[in-house]
């Protein structure tokens, strides 16, 4: 096993309520491509600096929320070991054949986790037809729309149990923990994980209703980025959550709000460079306040409070 079993977060399935009017805030205010359909009429999407076929998924459901999240591993026998240690912790498997549940992604496998969110895992997936340049490149295809997101980053999930969650993420993906939050007896609050040098790929928080999403991260190449997408939440009259501000845990600039169909989106840039050897940051629980947004040092309600 070791540092890079698990790459990267590289799939999300999400429901959404209006799907026209949804695609719309993905493709020309978020900025990403779309790749196509599936048979039953969900969307893929990608950002415009993957390889990867596609990373986002919309689906049309009577709630908002999450379907699931992937993540890529880095060989196929990777995923076969990876496969074993999963149902070793007791979690049950399934296997999705290639091609069919994900157009373009190899064999997947598929389980829930202790805080009731299903998690796939896969190896090998298509490269995208419009993918970045390999050839003495040229820094984009094309100039890069709305908000310019340049990657799917991140995801913050809520649910029971995330002491166990995280645990099974760096037993069974490889994966380790930059960052972890307190509560006052000593009990895990929050933890944010990792499988290669970013500060975060998902973080959970102890939540008591499962397999429920606080927001999806997608990186912007800089500050100025993050001020860009803050003027087109403006200008759409997209409701705001918080921000723009900058992180204390992660150090990253950040912008949270909520896309149409109310899957709340954060848009951010910078962070610090994570190592697995490197001493793993501790934060209070009355801390959380600071560590959240450093410049007020306050937690409003809503961004704790309200999950899809």
């Amino acid at each position: 096993m070791g540092f890079n079993a698990t790459i990267r977060p590289g799939l999300i399935q999400l429901k959404v309520l209006d799907l026209d009017k949804t695609l719309n805030f993905y493709k020309d205010i978020l900025g990403l491509d779309e790749v196509g359909k599936t048979s039953d009429g969900r969307i893929m999407l990608k950002a415009y600096d993957e390889f990867d076929h596609h990373s986002v998924v919309l689906r049309k459901a009577d709630t908002a929320g999450l379907d699931y999240v992937g993540f890529k591993v880095v060989s196929k026998d990777e995923l076969e070991a990876m496969k074993g240690r999963v149902e070793k912790f007791g979690y049950k498997v399934s296997e999705v054949a290639p091609n069919t549940e994900q157009p373009g992604f190899g064999k997947q496998y598929k389980f829930s986790i202790c805080t009731g969110h299903e998690f796939h895992i896969y190896a090998e997936v298509e490269m995208a037809k419009d993918h970045p340049q390999i050839k003495n490149p040229d820094i984009w295809n094309k100039i890069p729309r709305g908000m310019r997101a340049v990657r799917l980053d991140h995801f913050l999930l809520y649910g029971p149990g995330i002491a166990e969650a995280e645990r099974f993420c760096c037993e069974v993906l490889g994966m380790y923990v930059p960052e972890i939050c307190n509560n006052a007896d000593g009990s895990r609050l929050a933890s944010w994980i990792t499988g290669n040098n970013k500060p975060h790929d998902l973080a959970f928080v102890e939540y008591p209703k499962p397999n429920t999403i606080h927001h999806i991260g997608f990186y912007l190449n800089t500050w100025e980025d993050v001020l860009n997408a803050a003027d087109h939440i403006a200008i759409n009259h997209l409701k705001l959550d918080i921000g723009p501000t900058r992180h204390a845990i992660t150090r990253g600039l950040s912008i949270y709000f909520w896309e149409p169909s109310g899957n709340r989106i954060e848009t951010y840039c910078g962070g610090y460079t994570a190592y697995p050897d490197s001493p793993q940051r501790v934060w209070d629980a009355d801390q959380l306040g600071r560590g959240l947004f450093y410049f007020s040092g306050e937690v409003i309600p809503s961004f704790l409070e309200i999950v899809t």
